[in-house]
C-alpha cells in the first residue's frame, strides 16, 4: 500500500518520499499482534488493472499516470493506492500477475451518467 501527498503526481519527481506500507487483509482488529499498526483503507472508486509482467518494468505505471488517467472521466482520489500480489505474482519474473487498485474519482467537469 502507498499513501501519498495530494499533490505528488501534479508535482511527480521520483525523489519524493512516499510511504509504503506491506499489508495484510484481516477480519479484525482483535487478532493484531501488539506492536503492529493497522489500518482502514477508505472506500470509493478505485481503478483496476491486471498486470502481467515483471516488477522492474514500470512501463504499467507510465500507461496508468501518463495515459490513463489523464485522458480518462477520472482523475485520482487522495486514498491509499495499493497492488494485490496473490498466487501468480513472482517478483521481477516476467511471468508475475498481479492486480494495481489505483484510487480515483469524476472529474469535476465529468457529467454523472
Amino acid at each position: 500500500m502507498q499513501l501519498y501527498q495530494p499533490n505528488y503526481f501534479q508535482n511527480f519527481n521520483p525523489q519524493t518520499e512516499f510511504e509504503k506500507w506491506a499489508a495484510v487483509e484481516v477480519s479484525d482488529f482483535n487478532s493484531i499482534p501488539e506492536g503492529i499498526q493497522h489500518t482502514v483503507i477508505p472506500g470509493g472508486d478505485y481503478a483496476v488493472f491486471d498486470y502481467k509482467g515483471s516488477s522492474a518494468d514500470a512501463s504499467i505505471f507510465h500507461y496508468i499516470y501518463g495515459e490513463w488517467i489523464p485522458n480518462s472521466n477520472y482523475e485520482l482520489d487522495d486514498r491509499p493506492h495499493f497492488e494485490v500480489l496473490g498466487e501468480k505474482y513472482r517478483n521481477n519474473d516476467i511471468n508475475s500477475e498481479e492486480e494495481i487498485w489505483i484510487p480515483i474519482k469524476k472529474k469535476k467537469d465529468t457529467p454523472i451518467e
